[in-house]
């Protein structure tokens, strides 16, 4: 298990908001996490950019990450972004996990990848 990290990056000419998701976060992890990705995500028009989030060095979803979970997936919902994709390794349990958080949360513009 690795410590949380992220990266959030505006890609304008694309219209792709770029994230790298990694490691399994605490508490401070989520808020910094919040914190930067609204600065961010304020600064555009989201319903015209796609969120592309690079979850493929993630670990495994834990019962007690869950919520924070729900909470990210339903900021990504109420930014209105066009679509909302997960990129991850191929890795089942993941993708069933991510799919349940995305239905969960009424997220029914996203997509897992696996690549």
């Amino acid at each position: 298990m690795s410590k949380g990290s992220y990266e959030i990056k505006v890609n304008h000419g694309a219209k792709i908001v770029e994230m790298y998701i990694g490691g399994t976060f605490t508490p401070t992890d989520v808020q910094n996490f919040v914190s930067d990705y609204q600065k961010e995500v304020s600064a555009i028009n989201a319903p015209v950019f796609t969120l592309e989030i690079d979850c493929s060095y993630m670990d495994l979803l834990k019962q007690e990450m869950i919520p924070s979970l729900e909470n990210s997936y339903k900021m990504y919902k109420e930014s209105g972004f066009k679509k909302v994709i997960f990129k991850i390794k191929q890795n089942p349990v993941l993708k069933l996990q991510l799919n349940r958080l995305a239905r969960n949360t009424g997220l029914t513009n996203a997509e897992v990848m696996e690549g």
